[in-house]
């Protein structure tokens, strides 16, 4: 009969006297195992299946899901992937590899760092188990979000906690919320700006294009906007702009609801004929390049502001594994507890 709560050994009591090691485990949203009907079916079965995801009554929503969506969108989702996949496999993992990579080499050697996705793998069950093996007494997660969300970061919460409650021994835990209040986070997406100014010249409009949530979200606590709102704010600062010239906006709508506006895809078509004609483009919202950002901002949203009538359409790629970046995310970890 297999044990009710998992444990690294039998009798782990020889550990007590030792140094707690440290494990960090940063966390991003996931990518499906394959750019095919078949891995898209299984990874958007998992994805939507969460409550965090879609609010509305659970037995209408699964009806719809499994009755209408499953059956429909994993084909036209797939040539999205295809459009973007690479030799090594998904964008988002294999940037995502790296950062983890980047961390582990300038942290200290005895701190473990395991990477774990929200849906789909490497899952976060399989990430906190690698770090169980290691024989980790404390847990730093960095939920790669830098901007608040109950879907994102809190979603990421519950799945961390789900597994450790089958844990015998419960390590000590630090959950990390949010970065984007971090000065050097509006440093370092200052600085891509101002390489891109310096390489491109200043564009007429800077879009700040944020994913989006439902409207009812923010009307019902969610900080998500206001922290989206912030980051604007403070990297138009740090970068020197005028906020004058910085316009925020939302994008991947999913459904009917209202969502968060200025919707990006609306804002592209109409910005050409208020004599917008160069823009140039970047999602802080995301910490790694992804779907959203490499085939809906540089493919979808620039084919929108071209045949509105713009004339030059820049996207700014996200903070990846710069090391501007990676020096934020540690130090976010070193105050945390990871030496």
């Amino acid at each position: 009969m297999a044990a009710k709560y998992r444990a690294l050994t039998d009798n782990a009591h020889d550990t007590v006297k030792t140094t707690p090691k440290v494990g960090v485990l940063i966390t991003n949203l996931g990518t499906p195992d394959e750019p095919t009907k078949r891995g898209l079916k299984r990874y958007l079965a998992e994805f939507l299946s969460d409550p965090r995801i879609v609010e509305i009554p659970r037995l209408l929503w699964l009806f719809i899901l499994h009755g209408i969506i499953l059956n429909l969108r994993p084909k036209q989702s797939a040539k999205l992937y295809q459009s973007i996949w690479t030799e090594d496999g998904s964008p988002l993992l294999a940037i995502s590899r790296r950062q983890r990579d980047a961390i582990a080499k300038a942290l200290d050697p005895k701190v473990k760092v395991a990477l774990g996705m929200r849906y789909g793998n490497p899952s976060i069950a399989s990430a906190l188990a690698e770090l169980q093996a290691a024989g980790v007494r404390k847990i730093i997660v960095l939920p790669l979000y830098p901007q608040y969300a109950a879907a994102t970061v809190g979603s990421t919460f519950d799945a961390v906690s789900k597994e450790l409650q089958h844990w015998r021994w419960v390590p000590e835990l630090h959950f990390l919320s949010g970065y984007c209040e971090h000065p050097s986070y509006a440093t370092a997406l200052a600085n891509t700006l101002k390489e891109h100014q310096a390489k491109h010249g200043t564009p007429d409009k800077w879009v700040f294009s944020y994913h989006g949530t439902p409207k009812f979200s923010l009307e019902k606590g969610d900080p998500y906007y206001c922290f989206c709102v912030k980051t604007t704010r403070l990297v138009a600062e740090q970068a020197g702009l005028n906020p004058d010239d910085c316009i925020t906006t939302f994008q991947s709508r999913f459904g009917k609801a209202e969502w968060l506006k200025p919707y990006t895809e609306q804002t592209l078509k109409e910005l050409p004929a208020q004599g917008v004609k160069n823009i140039a483009i970047l999602s802080p919202a995301f910490s790694a390049d992804c779907l959203e950002t490499l085939e809906e901002l540089d493919e979808q949203n620039r084919e929108f502001f071209l045949e509105a009538g713009g004339e030059q359409y820049h996207y700014i790629p996200a903070l990846n594994d710069r090391a501007d970046h990676i020096e934020l995310l540690v130090d976010v970890l070193r105050k945390a507890g990871a030496a």
